[in-house]
């Protein structure tokens, strides 16, 4: 039996149901709230390790909800919506979003997702690293530009620290997709560059010493 909570927000009763059923038959706990102000009241009271969090929701939406538990939390975070449209994903990727499903969705991607994610949250074991004005502490999870912690999505965390485990070598976005997402990711490229371009952001000058290999993907280089 799994130990991982999972809080499902979705303003539909049926389908708050549907995926509750399914992840108690994967070994998973599960809380729910079906509006944006109450998931951030059972965010806070039950601290779960992963948030599935709808969209289209009353009193906060989806997009209010993550940016409010981005300010304190870096908790994983699947985005579900009805939308399609690539505006709203680059939205959640910016917000802080760790995935971004698209209803209507199969249970077992989501499933698959789910369990890519909390890997990616409790596998990396190793020691600090440190490059000129950026430490990173794998064992706090902790990432410091002149000694100022930036706050980074589970996402951005192993992205920047796979770049950094590859000092030097060129990663095709393929690579880093099936490396960082830790599954056969059925989006495209652009997943790939909105995390680059966000994490070079937070990183300050020091995002630069991720490179873009033309033709292929990123590197990273730098002293570490």
């Amino acid at each position: 039996m799994s130990n991982h909570t999972i809080l499902i927000v979705d303003d539909e009763t049926r389908m708050r149901r549907v995926i509750a059923d399914y992840l108690h038959i994967k070994g998973y706990q599960t809380v729910e709230a079906g509006d944006g102000v109450e998931a951030l009241e059972v965010f806070y009271a039950t601290h779960p390790d992963l948030v599935i969090l709808d969209v289209m929701m009353p009193k906060k939406d989806g997009w209010q909800v993550c940016r409010e538990i981005r300010e304190t939390h870096r908790t994983p975070i699947i985005m579900l919506t009805a939308r399609g449209e690539e505006e709203d994903e680059l939205q959640g990727f910016e917000l802080g979003a760790d995935e971004y499903v698209a209803k209507p969705f199969s249970l077992k991607i989501l499933s698959a997702r789910i369990e890519a994610v909390l890997r990616r949250k409790g596998d990396r074991q190793a020691a600090p690293t440190d490059a000129p004005r950026l430490h990173i502490d794998t064992l706090a999870r902790e990432v410091h530009v002149d000694n100022t912690l930036v706050q980074l999505t589970y996402t951005e965390f192993e992205l920047l620290e796979y770049l950094v485990t590859n000092k030097g070598v060129a990663l095709s976005r393929d690579r880093i997709l099936n490396s960082v997402w830790q599954y056969d990711y059925d989006g495209d490229a652009r997943t790939v560059d909105t995390h680059i371009k966000k994490l070079r952001s937070k990183l300050g000058e020091s995002g630069d010493m991720i490179k873009t290999v033309r033709g292929i993907g990123y590197k990273f280089e730098g002293e570490v």
